[in-house]
């Protein structure tokens, strides 16, 4: 039961994103308020989940699937849908996409191919994480940000995220490295 706990948090994180796309195009008054608060609740899931897979030692193999599969999708959701709604331009989606893209083929060799568990979220990581949210809160919620100011926003968001995919790459070529020496 225990093992459970952290994948129906991811579960129901992979589950908020329709309900974050849905809200965030709503005509509803404070749309961007609700879609920032289905968001914070995606992320605190998604902080609950990793906690409780350690304190617990409740981590499964199931988990290493859907736990980067609900952030991936959250992520790239509300990068399409800020884009969309003309707030960062189609470049900055497409690099964050490449970037995903590349995190899930990466851990799913490191996986399959090296018969090791998909690396952690290191500090990098995790303040590329941060940094990526409150940059997408802050352009959800104050529609008066200069076009301009927005794109340097966003850029910095994903330097800092390019930045943490050098140190997985880094970290990846050394697995890959190791594995060739030890057959």
């Amino acid at each position: 039961m225990i093992k459970t706990i952290p994948n129906i948090l991811s579960i129901f994180r992979i589950c908020l994103v329709p309900v974050f796309i849905v809200t965030y195009f709503s005509s509803t008054h404070d749309t961007k308020l609700y879609a920032v608060l289905v968001y914070a609740l995606a992320s605190f899931s998604d902080f609950l989940d990793g906690f409780l897979a350690r304190k617990l030692k409740a981590s499964s193999r199931l988990g290493l699937i859907l736990d980067p599969l609900g952030d991936k999708l959250m992520t790239i959701s509300v990068m399409v849908c800020i884009t969309i709604d003309g707030i960062i331009p189609f470049w900055a989606v497409l690099i964050a996409g490449v970037k995903e893209i590349m995190m899930a083929i990466g851990g799913l060799v490191l996986h399959k191919v090296a018969k090791t568990n998909i690396m952690p979220a290191n500090l990098l990581g995790k303040t590329s994480t941060v940094v990526f949210f409150l940059v997408c809160v802050t352009l959800m919620l104050f529609r008066g940000i200069p076009g301009s100011a927005a794109i340097v926003m966003i850029s910095c968001a994903i330097t800092l995220t390019l930045c943490a995919l050098a140190g997985y790459l880094n970290k990846y070529i050394i697995v890959m490295k190791n594995r060739e020496i030890t057959r």
